[in-house]
């Protein structure tokens, strides 16, 4: 597994944060000195921040095969008291001041609490379960995605080939820890030997920047948003010389923004590779080759190596024509196990083998790429965060508010009945979610559009929005 004998790198720098560097050696060290604190194999939770304390920890519950649960550290307590309610952790790694809890063990900024009450049913534990990650970043859902570490390898083993890490790479921080994507490029970086930058410093801030050019750093991440904002920063036209390769996920990047982005990558001999995954595929699914980044634009590409891509139509036959829209399947060993919405769930072992049904409508070009045109599900993708539209519309109906959500990726659209709820329904979102002000519009309708069974015409609904611009 990669997370085991970082000490292979030796004296490699593993991980810089505000000037202070650790090599794998010294890292090592540090993940195996922590793993002696888990007396059993129970789940255990872990409050992530972008900081060397989290990795050190996160690889310590890995070595210890430690079943871990990685939370968003902005959440809001009462969201965060309601997943310790229902998932009952054993272990629980929390900053020091982020809520009273007995302490157990201190660890730089973080402290390790116990809770003994809690040990029953850690015996149960699958034995392949090895990281839990939530599917709704922005509501705190108990709904967690159970990732094997077979799972993790895969996948880690995957993206390292494609994109061709090597152990020269410094990758720097612009997501969170507890977001997939993110994890994802900790730990394929990890597996090469290579170096990351951790900071919770944003492209928005000069000191980002400035990391970005002390450490020579050669790759980073982003979600649509990211890349909207760095074509507004202008930052190509930055000193960006010791950037390798750039990379894309967490939503469908646009057209013209795809094509701009390529064009501009290409001109300074950047590589910018454009990806497509989900939780539920511990990762990524689908990417773009950089030489193929300008032609294709728009398109999510082609299977990683060890994956398969295709498209069946509502019949379940497979379609073999190109330009042929149907519903997007994916086969490989990143597959996750499945859903956990209870400590109970935590027993269960794999429960749909290794094929994933997306959710997503895509088609495939003569030359094999993948496009994705639209949904089966009502999910949407708000700036990097995968947001339930009915778990949304669940948290407003439950305050006697009547609505009806749609939209697309980043715009998401709330339609109210009543005038009086505007005010109400921003304070819910803003007061219950982690969703950003910018990233939706409040409507007020006459009524909502339904069908004769009683079912909502959405395209109904979108074309009453239109004329509402």
């Amino acid at each position: 597994m990669f997370f085991e004998n970082l000490e292979r790198f030796g004296e490699n720098v593993a991980i810089i944060e505000n000037g202070e560097k650790v090599t794998y050696s010294q890292l090592q060290k540090s993940v195996k000195d922590l793993s002696g604190l888990y007396p059993e194999r129970n789940l255990a939770f872990l409050v992530c921040s972008n900081s060397t304390e989290s990795v050190e920890i996160y690889l310590s519950l890995l070595q210890a095969r430690i079943p871990v649960a990685l939370i968003n550290g902005h959440l809001d307590q009462e969201h965060f008291q309601a997943l310790l309610e229902t998932y009952h952790p054993y272990y629980l790694w929390s900053p020091k001041d982020y809520s009273a809890f007995e302490e157990a063990s201190e660890y730089g900024k973080y402290r390790l609490s116990i809770f003994e009450e809690n040990r029953e049913g850690g015996e149960k534990i699958s034995s392949d379960l090895g990281v839990l990650l939530t599917t709704s970043g922005s509501t705190g859902s108990p709904k967690l995605v159970r990732q094997s570490y077979k799972n993790i390898q895969a996948n880690t083993s995957s993206i390292v080939e494609y994109l061709g890490i090597t152990s020269s790479d410094v990758a720097i921080t612009t997501l969170p820890m507890h977001y997939t994507y993110g994890l994802s490029v900790l730990q394929t970086h990890i597996a090469a030997g290579a170096s990351i930058v951790m900071t919770e410093d944003s492209i928005m801030q000069p000191t980002f920047w400035k990391q970005l050019a002390d450490h020579h750093v050669t790759t980073f991440a982003g979600v649509p948003y990211t890349y909207e904002m760095l074509k507004k920063l202008r930052f190509l036209r930055r000193d960006v010389s010791s950037l390798r390769y750039l990379t894309q996920a967490g939503g469908k990047l646009g057209k013209d923004l795809h094509y701009e982005m390529a064009t501009s990558c290409k001109e300074k001999g950047i590589d910018f590779i454009v990806m497509y995954g989900q939780t539920e595929a511990t990762a990524r699914m689908s990417y773009v080759p950089a030489e193929s980044a300008v032609e294709k634009a728009g398109s999510i590409g082609i299977a990683i190596p060890g994956g398969k891509l295709w498209v069946i139509d509502v019949d379940g036959n497979v379609i073999e024509t190109p330009n042929t829209p149907g519903e997007l399947l994916y086969q490989g060993e990143n597959v996750t196990m499945g859903y956990a919405t209870c400590k109970e769930d935590l027993e269960k072992g794999y429960e749909q083998g290794d094929i994933l049904h997306t959710g997503d409508v895509a088609q495939f070009d003569e030359d094999g790429f993948f496009y994705v045109v639209g949904r089966l599900k009502r999910f949407l993708k708000l700036y990097g965060n995968r947001v339930n539209l009915d778990e949304v519309e669940g948290i407003l109906k439950h305050e006697g508010i009547e609505c009806v959500i749609t939209g697309i990726d980043d715009n998401m659209k709330i339609c109210l009945l009543n005038e009086a709820d505007k005010e109400k329904t921003n304070a819910i979102i803003t007061g219950s979610t982690t969703i950003p002000r910018f990233a939706y519009k409040v409507y007020v309708i006459d009524e909502i559009p339904r069908n004769d069974s009683g079912k909502i015409q959405y395209n109904v609904l979108n074309e009453m929005l239109e004329e509402k611009k």
